[in-house]
């Protein structure tokens, strides 16, 4: 039986002495407040960089055995987890599956505030058990770090075979669920008093931004720091596989045109056929080899 809650302890629900006349402040003095605060945040992340490496190496060991990645989180961290798995599938090319997400209170959740559901870990290792499996990742994002729902669904996934990752913003780690990894930036108490979506809220998108961009550059999805395998499913996207292309290779544009034609539009077959000087089919056929990518497709 875990132990009862001590709200009242936890540092995301603390006043923060700073903001103390906060009603008396003028916009432009409360908004150099928020940044101060705001870069406390962004230091605590980079306190962290040890566990962030050790979540990614987890993960990429994940993903390279054909294991997925799921972001459980309740509130402001279960929608940043949203944001994430959402964002991977058109940055990186990956598919749907390959990157989830498990939002306390289901989809309507993500647009509509259920605080309630945070406190039902039932229903949180119900969706383990119908989502995780052994080999998979499944990182557990709650600012306080004692949220049922994450430390609910962090247990049932560990007891189906899959390894966890916490990221909380609560720097007492004895009070914390278990993980494999614990990912836990302190930026301290929030300018509005227990308003987690602020300083906890960007800590833990920084920390998710790390962990999904790093993973994907382990995996091999970028050349150099180009994302070589955006979906272009837009003008917009069309026009920057065509900038990633000449970035890539040099070549001029007539080329990279001719080249993406060739290739289907897809930019990696582009990018090996201009660089190593052979034609689609034989890039194509060298990225198969190399995995889709695109610096061992060149041979370097």
């Amino acid at each position: 039986m875990p132990r009862a809650i001590r709200y009242d302890r936890l540092p995301t629900e603390r006043a923060n002495r700073s903001s103390a006349r906060l009603d008396r402040l003028s916009a432009r003095a409360i908004a150099a407040l928020m940044n101060r605060e705001d870069a406390r945040a962004v230091r605590a992340v980079g306190r962290e960089a040890r566990a962030i490496g050790a979540a990614v190496d987890l993960i990429v060991r994940a993903l390279a055995a054909r294991g997925r990645l799921i972001f459980v989180g309740a509130g402001t961290s279960g929608r940043l987890g949203v944001l994430e798995a959402a964002e991977c599938p058109p940055t990186f090319g990956t598919p749907p599956r390959l990157v989830q997400a498990v939002m306390a209170g289901g989809r309507a959740s993500v647009f509509r505030s259920r605080e309630g559901a945070e406190d039902d870990g039932r229903a949180a290792a119900r969706a383990m058990r119908a989502r995780a499996r052994a080999g998979d990742v499944v990182v557990g994002v709650s600012a306080s770090g004692v949220t049922p729902f994450v430390r609910e669904a962090l247990a049932a996934a560990r007891g189906l075979g899959a390894r966890t990752v916490l990221v909380a913003c609560n720097p007492d780690r004895a009070r914390l669920p278990r993980a494999n990894v614990v990912i836990a930036p302190a930026p301290g108490p929030e300018v509005l008093a227990g308003s987690t979506r602020l300083k906890a809220g960007t800590a833990q998108k920084l920390v998710l931004n790390m962990i999904s961009t790093i993973a994907m550059v382990r995996l091999g999805k970028t050349f150099g720091n180009l994302m070589v395998d955006v979906v272009a499913t837009n003008d917009k996207l069309r026009a920057r596989v065509r900038r990633i292309v000449a970035l890539a290779s040099g070549a001029p544009a007539d080329r990279v045109d001719t080249a993406l034609e060739e290739a289907g539009g897809d930019g990696k077959v582009a990018i090996v056929a201009l660089v190593a000087g052979v034609d689609a089919p034989t890039a194509r056929k060298r990225l198969d080899v190399a995995g889709g990518n695109v610096r061992e497709a060149l041979g370097s």
